[in-house]
């Protein structure tokens, strides 16, 4: 039965991530990044709802006359 030869593994996958790495930067420095993001302001909007101009009491089962 004969012998599997791994000797050139090891270049193989050190040649495979360098060049892995090399494609990942190059892809990477291609994008456009905003040096400096500022926070956009968000209006909070107030719904008006029926239930908010109404005075309401919520009765306790306990509450009730008996």
């Amino acid at each position: 039965m004969p012998q599997l030869d791994t000797s050139t593994w090891l270049t193989m996958i050190t040649s495979m991530f360098l060049t892995l790495f090399i494609i990942f930067q190059l892809k990477i420095s291609k994008h456009n990044f905003y040096h400096n993001p500022e926070p956009t302001t968000t209006k909070m909007l107030k719904q008006n709802t029926p239930w908010e101009m109404k005075w309401t009491k919520t009765y306790l089962p306990l509450s009730l006359p008996q």
